[in-house]
């Protein structure tokens, strides 16, 4: 067959989040592709353009005139936005369009070549619900569009020998707003991000179950030391959201994504979880789980080792039954700390002695479940830190004794162990016995951000302040979206006020509040630093807010308050930094 060159210009579009839809309901989702190609054939072909293939989740068309192949783009996102109006969140259909204006071959009906390749690319990190186009695309159709385009510089697309100035198309408003896609590098390791499952029961009630259930398997594959696992929190921040894998793995700089559904009915769980590689879109693996609630921990074993066995078929079997653990037999216990988990993360007053409440629950059914024991000590710590309630004596003793056990009884779980440790450490200041649990934890999982940024604590409490800052760095590698971030970015600015670097500590306790507004150990430490470069105004403005949120401040409450927590070095600094600002002594 002769093949022919010619100047083309090759928009190509792409489902977002297609695997996760087909999970949902596979007949519906191929329908629903079918009704919207059969509506968008009628604006490529007003457009001029020609369709030249088709896959299960994208399409690629031919275009003469790049003009018409950006306007055909934008009629066929408006197309979506209007069909997705009537639909629930997790349903909708949005598209990814990339275009370029660039040499192909043509073979019969098909299209080869880089023009081809250049364009499927553009698609491939554009945001859900947007279009991407080339430079060579922009310089045809700029100021022949009603719209607006943002440069978004130079990327460098995956098997595309040079980067390539790529733009994005949209409104004016729009197309301010957008920026380039971080993009964080992979580690020198597997590396995966497992997104929360979505729950098919049909109760929101259970939405705890499926979430514990993505905890588990987490936690399972956070155990194997060659694994670079995404921590929880991190990529929780999918919840609800129609997912890209692709950005998926951009965003969390992750080479494989597992996503799957919990169905849980009459007394059965089905557990789907499919593999996928965050690059290419591919499914690696995929695996379907029954079993009774019983049972339900043996599932969650069948569908870590399956992920493990995707990712690293010569990896040893003894490896695979150290890292598969349960909790606890008890499957009542079990349920009640998956309850609490769900308030861990708010932290108010209100959700702290309700996760508490769940956790003693759980240890009146079992005695001796040492996760349960380590969180309500944890659940203090955060009363005590980021509460307006204070932890009373009997409270704070309660957490030292049940962490002292739980150190006992939980050595071989690292969630155990560093929340056992930071409760040592800050209701007792034991930080050598905290130091060398969280060293244990990070043994046992080399991948827990918390753990992580437990260890940063312990090492700033003491005089440690360059191993706190690479400590609590991992934690954000480890979980850079993660919900706690807070924790480890006024870590650092701590460890950088202890090492006198006050420049480095008022910037870090900034960007915090950047992220939390209020947040009152960071406006603490940027008082005392903007205090100790003798940046009165903005000192003595940060103080003011720090009162409005806690009337009544004094010298001698924050002592009181932070001398377990601080070595006598930080402490003084720290004071220091607050007398000169203005703070009262009280």
């Amino acid at each position: 067959m002769a093949s022919t060159r010619r100047l083309a210009a090759i928009l190509a579009a792409d489902v977002v989040g297609y695997s996760r839809l087909m999970g949902l309901d596979e007949a519906g989702t191929a329908q629903a592709v079918r009704e919207h190609r059969v509506a968008a054939d009628p604006l490529i072909v007003e457009h001029g353009g020609r369709v030249f293939k088709t896959t299960g989740d994208g399409v690629l068309i031919e275009f003469g005139s790049v003009v018409g192949a950006v306007e055909c783009a934008l009629a066929l996102q408006h197309l979506a936005a209007e069909r997705n109006a009537a639909l629930a969140g997790d349903r909708r259909m949005e598209w990814r369009i990339g275009v370029h204006l660039g040499d192909v071959l043509i073979e019969g009906e098909d299209i080869l070549g880089d023009g081809v390749n250049i364009a499927a690319r553009l698609e491939g990190i554009a945001e859900p619900n947007g279009i991407y186009i080339s430079e060579d695309a922009f310089r045809q159709v700029h100021g022949k569009v009603g719209v607006e385009f943002a440069d978004l510089g130079e990327q460098s697309l995956k098997n595309i020998a040079r980067p390539l100035r790529v733009y994005c198309v949209g409104s004016s408003a729009a197309s301010q707003t957008v920026t380039a896609p971080a993009v964080l590098p992979l580690p020198d390791k597997p590396s995966i991000a497992v997104l929360p499952f979505a729950n098919m029961s049909g109760d929101p009630e259970q939405e705890y179950f499926a979430d514990g259930m993505v905890e588990e398997i987490i936690t399972v594959l956070s155990r194997i030391r060659w694994l670079f696992v995404i921590a929880r929190n991190s990529s929780f921040t999918y919840k609800g959201q129609t997912v890209d894998v692709k950005r998926v793995g951009r965003e969390f700089g992750v080479r494989y994504v597992l996503e799957g559904s919990v169905r849980k009915a009459a007394g059965r769980v089905r557990i789907t979880a499919q593999l996928i590689d965050a690059a290419s879109g591919t499914h690696l693996w995929a695996d379907r789980f029954d079993g009774s609630l019983e049972d339900v921990f043996n599932l969650q074993d069948q569908v870590a080792s399956g992920v493990i066995g995707a990712i690293e078929p010569k990896l040893r079997q003894s490896e695979m039954e150290r890292a598969i653990r349960k909790p606890t037999e008890s499957l009542d216990a079990y349920d009640l700390y998956l309850r609490a988990l769900t308030l861990r993360d708010t932290h108010t007053d209100e959700s702290v002695h309700e996760a508490v409440a769940l956790l003693q629950r759980a240890l009146a059914i079992d005695p001796n479940y040492a996760p349960a024991k380590a969180a309500i000590g944890w659940s203090r710590v955060h009363q005590r830190t980021h509460g307006r309630s204070p932890v009373s004596e009997t409270e704070a003793a309660e957490a030292v004794a049940l962490a002292r056990q739980a150190l006992e009884i939980g050595k071989d779980d690292p969630d155990t162990l560093w929340m056992a440790a930071t409760t040592l450490a800050i209701f007792a200041g034991e930080h050598a016995v905290a130091a060398a649990a969280i060293d244990r934890a990070l043994m046992l999982n080399p991948n827990s951000a918390h753990a992580w940024a437990a260890r940063g604590f312990v090492c700033r409490s003491r005089d440690q302040p360059g191993p706190a800052i690479q400590a609590f760095e991992r934690a954000m590698r480890l979980s850079p979206l993660d919900r706690l971030r807070r924790a480890f970015t006024v870590g650092i600015a701590i460890a950088h006020l202890a090492a006198d670097r006050y420049e480095q500590a008022a910037d870090w306790a900034e960007q915090t509040l950047r992220e939390e507004p209020g947040y009152r150990v960071a406006l603490t430490c940027k008082t005392a630093a903007c205090a100790l470069l003798d940046r009165a105004d903005d000192a003595r403005a940060t103080l003011s807010q720090l009162i409005e949120a806690q009337p009544g401040l004094t010298i001698a409450q924050y002592s009181a308050f932070w001398s377990r927590i601080f070595s006598p070095a930080l402490l003084a600094i720290w004071l220091t930094g607050l007398r000169k600002a203005g703070l009262p002594e009280g």
